[in-house]
Order: structure tokens, then C-alpha cells, then sequence
């Protein structure tokens, strides 16, 4: 079920929190469905809650049957929303997976970046609050993260190339942060092996689905990164802060 705050993130800021807490409030009691013949709310918030209905049913639907498997039914049977009603929103399947890869990282982005901005000077600070927050995104969204890391690879070209493009964006992050303190430039390759490998180890625990205790990962991931731009003694620094925390 959508909370005010989730809904009122969705959908922006256009609409009063009386609307927004009558929309909730309308979902809760008719459990998860706008009862029919409702026309006191704007017309476009209805349109705007039925798009988050149907990404968030996406995100459930693909984590649990993954992308072939899925058709446009199983997302309108999780949402409770009819096939005319998708159609307005979205060209097919992939469409509304798409829209649900981009709000799922977005939100993962945004976190992510905050996080590091905020974890003071110094680009192993911000690096390891941007991993720090990952791996809570991770723990706090699991579908969502699920969506991002692993059934992105298995969908299509256009979800590949979109998994691809976040990796890349955030290889660019990390170059540009670690070129901003280093007296000596680093290969712009080691950004891109540094992600990519934080990456491959989140999708080889999301797969299984070990999830708990993420947290636990940050020394090694830390130790991996820092090992790539500092060399071994600067890396087991990070397992060292680790051992005596």
C-alpha cells in the first residue's frame, strides 16, 4: 500500500496533502483499488496514483517471476488496474519496465549521492558513504534493488543498456571524485573495475538471495575500491577501521 509520504514523492508536489491523504485513504479502505465512480479527486492525480501502482506492481511481479516470464496481466492483476487503464500509461511490458528500472534507480541514485555529499571531505569518505548507503537501499528496498541489479541483465536490450547506463554514471561519479584528491590521475579505467565489481558482488548475493547483514560487506568493498586508486596498505586500512569499530 501507497503511504502519503511514498505517494507524495511519486507523484510530486502538485497536490495538497489533503488530496494526497484522501487518495491513501480511499486505496486503504477499498484495499489497494480507487472504488468505482470516485470523482472527487483531480483527474490527473487518479492518473498520476494508477502509474505507481502499476511500477510498484512491476517491481513486485518481475522480482518474483522475473522478465520473460511476465506479462502485462500479472502486473494488472497485482496492481487491480485494468488493461485499458495500462494501455494509457504505457506502450507494453517493457514500457512500464523501463519507467520501473528508471524510478527504482533514481530513488538508488538519489540516496546514494546525498549520502556520499554528505559524508564530509575526502573522496574515501564520500565513497564509503555512498556504499554505505547502497547497501542500505539495498536492505531497506529489496524488490527495488533486485529490479536495478539483477532482472535489468535478463529483460531486454533497451533494460540492459539502461543498467549499463547507470553503471556508467556512477563509474563517472567515482573518477571525478577520486581525480578531484589524487596528486596522480588514475586510469579511467579503474573507476569503471571498481564499480563493476561492487556491482558483481551485490548481484551474486541479491541471486541467492542473502540479503541480511549487507552491511557487513563495507570493509570489503572499501578495501576493493581503495585498493584499485591506493595501493594495499592505504586499502587494509579500511578492513583495520573495520576490525577495531
Amino acid at each position: 500500500m501507497l503511504s502519503t509520504e511514498k505517494l507524495a514523492l511519486a507523484v510530486g508536489d502538485r497536490w495538497s496533502d489533503s488530496e494526497l491523504g484522501e487518495a491513501v485513504a480511499l486505496l486503504t479502505r477499498a484495499e489497494g483499488r480507487f472504488p468505482a465512480g470516485v470523482r472527487t479527486l483531480p483527474a490527473d492525480l487518479v492518473k498520476a496514483i494508477q502509474r505507481e501502482r502499476l511500477l510498484a506492481a512491476m517491481i513486485e511481479v518481475v522480482t518474483e517471476i522475473g522478465y520473460s516470464n511476465l506479462t502485462v496481466q500479472n502486473v494488472l492483476t497485482r496492481a487491480g488496474i485494468s488493461r485499458p487503464t495500462f494501455y494509457e500509461q504505457f506502450e507494453d511490458k517493457e514500457d512500464c519496465f523501463l519507467a520501473a528500472f528508471d524510478a527504482a534507480a533514481g530513488r538508488m541514485r538519489a540516496r546514494i549521492e546525498t549520502a556520499a555529499a554528505e559524508a564530509g571531505p575526502g573522496w574515501r569518505a564520500q565513497l564509503r558513504g555512498g556504499i554505505s548507503e547502497l547497501l542500505g537501499f539495498i536492505a531497506d528496498e529489496p524488490a527495488e534493488a533486485r529490479m536495478v541489479i539483477v532482472e535489468a541483465r535478463a529483460s531486454s536490450p533497451r533494460g540492459l543498456l539502461r543498467r549499463d547506463q547507470l553503471l556508467d554514471h556512477f563509474a563517472g561519479c567515482l573518477d571525478l571524485l577520486v581525480r578531484e584528491d589524487l596528486e596522480e590521475a588514475p586510469s579511467a579505467i579503474a573507476a569503471a573495475g571498481v564499480v563493476g565489481g561492487v556491482e558483481s558482488v551485490l548481484y551474486a548475493r541479491l541471486q541467492k538471495g542473502e540479503t541480511e547483514d549487507l552491511r557487513t560487506l563495507l570493509p570489503s568493498l572499501m578495501y576493493f575500491a581503495v585498493l584499485a586508486y591506493a595501493g594495499h596498505e592505504a586499502a587494509a586500512e579500511e578492513l583495520d577501521d573495520a576490525a577495531l569499530a
